[in-house]
């Protein structure tokens, strides 16, 4: 039916619908589907991004030789002052997204949206529009089928991989299925919805993969609460109307280019960036020993 994000837009466009409704036909097609089993198996997807998303919020998850214990606590308890910087709705989100990396340490139940190490992005954006819209579960799981499908376009014309092309394709990727959701969840088009997509991959163009001791842990857990923001002021540039002046297809192809042009240092290896520092030595051996 689409196999790039153009097509896929102007399908949209031209019957006057939202991407989801074309991914959820797409969908349908492939997987030979009906429509109330493609939103039961959303369903079950999300109430897993609902659960890691959580159950770091409200309690100091612990865990033995984790880098970031507590991260998500604190930051929900600081969200609910009431006197931050970004507003309640930022933190919040950012809350949830640490949580659901937290979760991932923990060796808990997370859904790979598109990958482990940027689980915590889209649940945090779905469940941070569902509670500022009043929206309901079918909104929501349209707006995860929105994320789902224009991810999918994005695996099979570069990578979301951070071994392969840096973070900016991974916690990248997932904070433009993210902003893509958001608009569409939040009454925006399907131009918008693209817009907002390519907006966040042209904010992240170019960010390293460089995880402390080879952890999925920091940087990994801040990027999932950056990119989360990241996704919901992608979304609010597309629905006051800011186009990207580059085609989504062509912002893809770019990030997918400068992700190749990476050294191998920079992309998952532990061997460079922030990985490559003294203290961050330092903390490998601390694990790992020599």
């Amino acid at each position: 039916m689409y196999h790039n994000l153009q097509e896929l837009l102007d399908i949209a466009m031209e019957r006057k619908t939202p991407l989801w409704k074309i991914i959820l036909e797409n969908e349908m097609k492939l997987s030979q589907m009906t429509e109330e089993e493609v939103f039961a198996n959303l369903s079950r997807r999300l109430k897993v991004m609902e659960a890691s998303a959580h159950k770091a919020m409200n309690q100091n998850l612990h865990v033995e030789g984790s880098l970031i214990n507590g991260l998500a606590y604190s930051q929900n308890q600081y969200a609910k002052q009431g006197n931050t910087l970004s507003g309640e709705l930022i933190n919040h989100v950012m809350a949830l997204a640490l949580s659901s990396s937290e979760v991932n340490v923990a060796m808990g139940k997370i859904c790979a949206a598109p990958t482990a190490g940027s689980c915590g992005i889209l649940p945090a954006v779905l469940i941070g529009v569902k509670e500022v819209k009043n929206l309901s579960e079918r909104e929501v799981l349209q707006g995860l089928l929105t994320a789902s499908g224009v991810g999918a376009i994005v695996v099979k014309n570069a990578t979301v991989s951070g071994a392969e092309g840096g973070c900016q394709a991974e916690c990248g990727v997932a904070a433009a299925m993210a902003a893509a959701a958001a608009v569409e969840m939040s009454g925006g088009d399907a131009q918008m919805a693209i817009d907002a997509f390519s907006l966040v991959i042209i904010n992240v163009m170019g960010l390293v993969c460089d995880p402390i001791a080879g952890l999925v842990q920091v940087p990994c857990a801040q990027r999932n609460a950056s990119q989360a923001v990241n996704a919901i002021i992608c979304a609010d540039m597309a629905l006051a109307g800011m186009k990207c002046i580059v085609p989504a297809d062509e912002v893809v192809e770019a990030m997918y280019r400068v992700g190749k042009q990476l050294p191998s240092e920079l992309k998952e290896t532990a061997l460079g960036g922030l990985a490559a520092s003294k203290t961050a030595k330092r903390i490998q051996e601390d694990i790992f020993g020599r």
